[in-house]
């Protein structure tokens, strides 16, 4: 018999960091295009039997800035795991404050399944709450049903329509509560 202790058969997980980000920047553009890709591979797919180019990405992204997602009525958020590069989530304010929304909310194919969406949802809401607003809503389409299962974990549930565009589908909203009171 051996003496020696066994090796853990992983290492451990590494920690979770959610940041704000400019959303201008490199990374937050990249992060931003890979969202897109993400999301419009799917309809593409399921619509017209083929991904997307990278012009119409391009034309995708000239037509849905994200620039509202920035100080002093928004907020860019990365996630890191460890040192990589995770996922991203942005927020912006509508109706004068009250309400915030939920934006760009991605995670990268390597990352799923290991709790950076729960993550992100959470920092999401911490900024909302930061930036004054008592609830926080989100648009999505039938087809994103996981993203769908998410948020419904999560504790949203679905709200009257609060926008219009040819992706909005299912609209879902939540009750922020304070931090103190929970």
């Amino acid at each position: 018999m051996s003496s020696s202790t066994p090796r853990p058969l992983s290492r451990p997980h590494a920690p979770w960091t959610v940041a704000p980000h400019p959303v201008d920047d490199p990374v937050s553009a990249g992060l931003l295009r890979e969202f897109l890709v993400d999301v419009a591979d799917r309809w593409y797919e399921l619509y017209e039997g083929r991904s997307t180019t990278p012009e119409e990405i391009d034309k995708h992204l000239a037509d849905m800035p994200s620039d509202d997602l920035a100080p002093p009525h928004g907020v860019f958020l990365v996630a890191h795991h460890g040192d990589e590069l995770a996922g991203c989530a942005g927020v912006r304010l509508l109706d004068g404050g009250r309400t915030a929304e939920l934006k760009r909310m991605f995670v990268r194919p390597a990352k799923r399944g290991l709790g950076a969406a729960g993550v992100l949802i959470a920092a999401a809401e911490a900024a909302a709450r930061e930036l004054g607003a008592g609830r926080i809503v989100l648009e999505t389409r039938l087809d994103l049903s996981e993203a769908r299962a998410l948020y419904a974990r999560h504790g949203y549930t679905d709200v009257p329509p609060f926008c219009e565009g040819p992706y909005s589908e299912v609209w879902l909203g939540k009750e922020l509560r304070d931090r103190v009171g929970g």
